[in-house]
C-alpha cells in the first residue's frame, strides 16, 4: 500500500512525524502546493505572502526536495488550489491515507475542508501536532479550554509537569524502483508575481530558507561560536546576525523543529555551559508555544477586532497614517528606523516589532489587524500564531495582564543608545 504526505509548514526531514509516518507504506509520494490564494491581495490591502516570504519559501520547498530525493521520495510541487490537483493525485497512484501537519487557523481548516468535500470517502487524511515543543498530550492540560490566559502560569505548570518528546529519526532511503515520474518544478518568484530580489546588504537576516541552513545556523550559533551562552544578554540587539538566534523563520516554515532547538540545547548545557542564557532560548520556544495554544483554545477570535477579550476601543483607520508608518515615515526616527528595515529586508528585531506595533496601536489608535496583516505580508518568519497573538497582546486585546505601553524615546534610547541602528537605515 502506498501513502502520500502533504507537506505545509513542516518542511524538513528531520523529526518530522508526518514524513515517517507515511514512510511506514511501501510506496510514498511527497506533495506541496504554492496556493495562489497565498499570494492574493488580503482584506487590509497587502499581499499575504510578499517577496521576502515567497523568496525563503521558494529556497525552503527546493531543500525540501533535494533531501527527500536523497530518501528516494519525489516531492510534488503544484502552483495551484491543493482542492484541485490532490484528489486526482490519490486516484492516480490509488493512495489513501494522507499524511499531514495539524492545523487549525480559519484559512488552513478551510482549504483542508475543500479539499476533503472533493476526495473519495475512502481517503484517510491523518493529521499530527508537529510544530510544537509541548505535545497536547505532553501538556498539564486536559483540554485546550484549561490554556491559562497568563503566560507566567501556562510556563510554569509546562516547565513543571509538561515534557518533550524526542525527536523522530530521519526514515531509511526507500527502494528506488518505487520512485515515480516527476516533472514538476518549484516555482520562480517571477512565476509567483514578484521581481528578483537581491539581500541588502545591511540585513541582519541574510540567510536563506531550507532544513540545511538552519542545521547550519543552529551548528553555528550553539557549537561553533557559542552565542548560545550569551542569548540572553544580547537578544535585544538591532544590528547584525549575531545579537538573536535567528531561528524563528526556519521554526514558521517548518525547517528545523522546536524539540530538535530544545535538545540541542539540552546537549549544549551538558557539554559547554548551563546558564539564564541557555534557559531564556527555551523561555522563548515555550511563548512560542504559548500562543499556539492561545488560538487552539480562541480560534477565530484571534483574527477579531475586540480580540479574544472581546474590547470595544475606538479604532481609526486612517490610510494616509498607515502609509506613513509602513514607510518608515512619522514623527518617530526609532519608529522609522525599524520600519525601514522590514520594508527593506523582510526581517525586524524583536525589540523593533514591540516598539512599532504598540505605536501603530497605542500612539496612532489605528486598526490593530491592518499593522498584523503588513507582518503578515513581509516577515520573512511569518507565523499566523505568534504574528496575530502578538499583535493583540501589544493592542491591548490580547493576553497582556497590564496593557503596557511603550515610550518610544525612552526605548529609543536603552537599545540604540548611539543610534547606530537609526543611522544604518535613516542615512
Amino acid at each position: 500500500m502506498g501513502n502520500l504526505i502533504w507537506f505545509q509548514n513542516n518542511l524538513r526531514i528531520k523529526d518530522n512525524y508526518s514524513l515517517a509516518a507515511a514512510c511506514t507504506g511501501e510506496r510514498v509520494i511527497a506533495v506541496y502546493f504554492f496556493d495562489p490564494r497565498q499570494f492574493a491581495v488580503g482584506t487590509y490591502g497587502f499581499k499575504k505572502t510578499g517577496k521576502y516570504r515567497a523568496k525563503f519559501l521558494i529556497e525552503s520547498v527546493q531543500n525540501l526536495k533535494d533531501n527527500l530525493a536523497k530518501l528516494q521520495i519525489d516531492l510534488l510541487v503544484f502552483h495551484d488550489r491543493p482542492e484541485h490537483i490532490l484528489p486526482k493525485l490519490l486516484e492516480k497512484h490509488h493512495l489513501h491515507k494522507v499524511f499531514l501537519q495539524k492545523e487549525w487557523t480559519r484559512d488552513e481548516v478551510n482549504v483542508l475542508k475543500a479539499t476533503k468535500a472533493m476526495c473519495d470517502a475512502k481517503v484517510t487524511f491523518l493529521q499530527s501536532y508537529e510544530q510544537l515543543l509541548f505535545h497536547p498530550e505532553d501538556t498539564p492540560f486536559s483540554s485546550f479550554g484549561q490554556t491559562p490566559d497568563v503566560f507566567t502560569a501556562f510556563r510554569k505548570k509546562c516547565e513543571k509537569y509538561g515534557s518533550v518528546k524526542k525527536e523522530v529519526a530521519v526514515p531509511q532511503a526507500r527502494p528506488s524502483e518505487n520512485r515515480i515520474t516527476n516533472n514538476t518544478t518549484v516555482p520562480t518568484l517571477k512565476a509567483l508575481g514578484f521581481d528578483d530580489l537581491k539581500i541588502d546588504k545591511r540585513s541582519a537576516f541574510p540567510f536563506t530558507g531550507g532544513e540545511d541552513e538552519a542545521l547550519s545556523r543552529l551548528q553555528d550559533y550553539f557549537w561553533n561560536t557559542q552565542k548560545l551562552s550569551t542569548y540572553k544578554k544580547t537578544r535585544n540587539g538591532l544590528v547584525g546576525t549575531g545579537y538573536s538566534s535567528k531561528f524563528s523563520p526556519w521554526l514558521a516554515n517548518g525547517c528545523i523543529s522546536p524539540r530538535t532547538i530544545y535538545w540541542q540545547i539540552r546537549q549544549y548545557e551538558q557539554q559547554i555551559k548551563k546558564n539564564q542564557d541557555t534557559y531564556w532560548l527555551i523561555f522563548e520556544l515555550i511563548w512560542r508555544d504559548y500562543f499556539k495554544y492561545v488560538s487552539l483554545k480562541y480560534g477565530d477570535k484571534i483574527f477579531h477586532l475586540g480580540g479574544i477579550l472581546d474590547r470595544e476601543y475606538e479604532w481609526n483607520r486612517d490610510l494616509d497614517l498607515l502609509e506613513q508608518w509602513t514607510l518608515g515615515k512619522t514623527p518617530e526616527p526609532f519608529i522609522n528606523a525599524n520600519m525601514q528595515e522590514l520594508l527593506h529586508t523582510g526581517w525586524m528585531s524583536n525589540r523593533g516589532r514591540q516598539n512599532v506595533a504598540s505605536y501603530w496601536a497605542k500612539e496612532l489608535e489605528q486598526d490593530w489587524r491592518m499593522g498584523a496583516s503588513y507582518f503578515e505580508s513581509l516577515l520573512v518568519d511569518y507565523d499566523v500564531h505568534s504574528n496575530w497573538c502578538n499583535w493583540m497582546y501589544l493592542s491591548g486585546v490580547g493576553n497582556d495582564p497590564r496593557d503596557r505601553k511603550f515610550n518610544i524615546k525612552r526605548q529609543a534610547e536603552m537599545y540604540d543608545a548611539n543610534q547606530t541602528f537609526q543611522h544604518l537605515w535613516l542615512t
